[in-house]
């Protein structure tokens, strides 16, 4: 079975107008996303999610010009060679490239949706594991910059929905995080686990401020205070406090960085994303790596069912997996545009599809509602 043709979908929705969440990394203007598609010449079509990288063009015309080209002709199943090609001729000749891996992501993803499809079987039962219920956490683009009263509303709707833990946005200021995070564990008590995530907003300066309340709130992590390459504060960090463990990965390529984020020690929870990572080929590598060394693995979730569907069944077949983080955003069409993917239950734990491939039904004739909206997705106010 060959690979015939790989195309590339770019989509963009713009939130209406007053409906954003403010983040470290700004306020949300838009929500892009990349549909993968791989066709073979035995019929069976592959769909994957390339994450946009803030350029769902650039991403797009990638894939279009250089990628697909490459991969033409190569056996469809062949998930292994297709990754190593990339990697020989587009990632490691020219140094890597965020935009080769995002683009690869959704190619690698597609093709594992075509071996699951070629052999009847879910994902996560050619990956070698089995359909089990996972804990998941509300998150995504939500639980923002808001009064701490209103954040506290907010986040009891999600433990109304069944969700066991959260994701709170910090990045603010040290002093308002701490308030709000305080607040809103007071509100919802203890049996709720309470993870927080600074957007790389953070100066060392903040962290010492805010880790030693994180302590006495007992979060589960602190995700990304630093941008992805400052490995020197992320080790000071990793020394303020053991209680808080420190996450990152969504931002990091391939295995090779993350074995940075191993020789740094400074990074107790790893978080690919399956959409930018590398693909599903890579992810498992990259929890391979964190098992030997009992990192837990809690993959950062992306735009469209396409890689929630595939991030369950990779957590569905990882021994040290943690968290799925559902995106609870009411703004985000991408989400559910071809069906949900998953559905909490009361016990706070989800399950991955039960289809062949990724098990997601992909109608094409949805694309043309969502038509690519240049721009930035984010506002700053510096």
């Amino acid at each position: 079975m060959k690979i015939t043709t790989i195309t590339a979908t770019p989509i963009s929705f713009r939130l209406p107008e007053g409906k954003t969440v403010t983040m470290g990394v700004g306020s949300t203007t838009k929500r892009d996303a990349i549909i993968v598609r791989v066709q073979t010449d035995e019929g069976i079509t592959g769909y994957g999610e390339a994450h946009p990288g803030r350029s769902p063009g650039a991403v797009t015309s990638l894939i279009h010009g250089t990628l697909a080209p490459m991969l033409a002709g190569m056996e469809a199943t062949d998930v292994i060679g297709a990754w190593q090609r990339v990697h020989r001729m587009q990632l490691s000749s020219h140094g890597l490239g965020a935009g080769a891996a995002l683009a690869l992501s959704g190619i690698d993803m597609a093709l594992w949706d075509i071996r699951g499809k070629a052999a009847n079987m879910p994902l996560y039962e050619l990956l070698g594991g089995t359909r089990r219920r996972m804990p998941a956490y509300a998150g995504g683009i939500a639980l923002g910059y808001q009064p701490k009263e209103s954040l506290a509303e907010e986040a009891q709707g999600y433990i109304g929905r069944g969700y066991k833990a959260l994701k709170l946005r910090l990045g603010d200021s040290a002093s308002v995080d701490a308030e709000r995070v305080l607040h809103v564990r007071k509100v919802l008590g203890d049996g709720v686990d309470i993870l927080t995530d600074a957007n790389t907003a953070y100066t060392i300066a903040d962290a010492r401020r805010v880790l030693p309340v994180l302590a006495d709130a007992r979060v589960g992590w602190l995700e990304e205070p630093f941008a992805c390459n400052d490995f020197a504060s992320y080790r000071q960090a990793a020394r303020i406090t053991p209680l808080v463990p420190i996450a990152a990965g969504e931002n990091h390529y391939t295995r090779f960085e993350f074995a940075q984020l191993l020789e740094a020690g400074a990074v107790q929870v790893w978080q690919p994303d399956l959409s930018k990572c590398g693909g599903v080929t890579e992810a498992v590598r990259i929890a391979a790596i964190a098992s030997a060394w009992r990192i837990p693995v809690n993959p950062h979730s992306s735009a469209t069912g396409l890689n929630h569907a595939a991030t369950l069944h990779f957590l569905a077949a990882t021994e040290n997996s943690g968290y799925f983080e559902a995106c609870v955003s009411r703004f985000n069409p991408f989400r559910d545009m071809f069906g949900s993917a998953w559905q909490v239950g009361d016990d706070g734990c989800v399950e991955p599809p039960s289809g062949p491939g990724l098990g997601v039904e992909v109608d094409e004739s949805l694309f043309e509602k969502y038509p690519m909206v240049d721009g930035p997705g984010y506002v700053v106010k510096f």
